[in-house]
């Protein structure tokens, strides 16, 4: 049962804790962002570039965790899966 916990986290160099953070942050992150996009469609003059921007930064900072905790091998076979 704890395997099914620390798989993914394990196979990115990341401890649960670490990866629960992250994975959190993220997801916060997109939630702020997404609400910034409803705001938007209904007062198109506000956060205008809100949510292309946390896009932007959380995509930066996704990539640069992949160059450097996941093979090159390992990162054509997930985008690939």
């Amino acid at each position: 049962m704890l395997d099914a916990f620390n798989r993914h986290p394990t196979a990115i160099g990341e401890s649960y804790a670490q990866h629960l953070v992250q994975a959190a942050t993220f997801g916060v992150t997109m939630v702020v962002a997404g609400l910034a996009c409803l705001i938007h469609a209904i007062f198109p003059f506000w956060f205008e570039k809100t949510a292309s921007d946390c896009i932007k930064r959380l995509n930066a900072k996704m990539s640069a965790r992949l160059r450097v905790e996941v093979p090159a091998a390992q990162t054509s076979s997930a985008v690939q899966a």
